[in-house]
């Protein structure tokens, strides 16, 4: 699922530590599914616009402003490639599953 050229992309997320509880937590936003990764599932990961990373990184940001940054993500940009199976094996023949090939097209969505 690349953006063109392949650049890498991010999932809006929040973290948060309770010194409390010396609990660190973290989390994904997720969203409605669009196409068509609804095919796939009702709910996807937000992926942030580039040009929103800033804002959504800075603390300072106004709450009510990030609204408006999450409203922005680059879902028509991706592109869907169908994979095959061998994606999902860690090992074949006892041997590290980790190869280019494996998140290569076998055929478009």
């Amino acid at each position: 699922m690349p953006q063109p050229a392949h650049a890498p992309f991010s999932f809006a997320g929040l973290w948060a530590y309770n010194s409390n509880l010396d609990i660190t937590s973290c989390t994904i936003i997720t969203e409605p599914a669009g196409e068509p990764m609804k095919q796939l599932h009702d709910r996807q990961p937000l992926i942030l616009d580039p040009a929103y990373y800033d804002a959504w990184l800075d603390p300072a940001t106004p709450k009510d402003s990030l609204k408006d940054v999450l409203s922005h993500d680059i879902d028509g940009q991706l592109q869907f490639n169908r994979v095959g199976r061998e994606v999902n094996t860690s090992a074949v023949n006892k041997l590290p599953n980790d190869h280019p090939g494996l998140v290569g097209p076998i055929n478009p969505l």
